[in-house]
């Protein structure tokens, strides 16, 4: 059968909690070093590697010239035929089917094209 204790019975299981001191309070750069150690490892392992990428693909989107072979950011494959403005090229997806594409929407850029043209070697 089960035994239900008294309050006597069970607070004799019961140890007493006397009053402790206060603890020592830690210094201030201690109790900051994890989150700035947090932050450094973040900045070293996500911030600085996505810059990096995003300047390589500035750079490569500021270098497409005619000639060159691309891939859009919907899977087309195309030559570009013309520089139309900052923003903006036409790309050959072969069969005479040409559309124009936002410099911002090319993936990758396969092949280089054609040389642009040194007005100094003409001279």
């Amino acid at each position: 059968m089960w035994r239900f204790f008294t309050i006597q019975e069970f607070l004799m299981f019961v140890t007493p909690a006397y009053a402790q001191g206060v603890g020592a309070s830690p210094d201030m750069f201690i109790s900051i070093l994890p989150f700035v150690l947090i932050f450094v490892i973040m900045y070293f392992l996500i911030i600085r590697p996505q810059r990096t990428q995003l300047k390589k693909r500035q750079e490569m989107l500021a270098a497409v010239r005619r000639g060159d072979t691309v891939v859009t950011g919907g899977g087309f494959v195309g030559k570009v035929t013309k520089v139309i403005d900052d923003n903006e090229l036409e790309i050959d997806l072969g069969g005479g089917t040409k559309v124009t594409a936002l410099r911002s929407t090319i993936a990758d850029v396969r092949v280089k094209g054609e040389p642009v043209a040194n007005q100094n070697a003409k001279k």
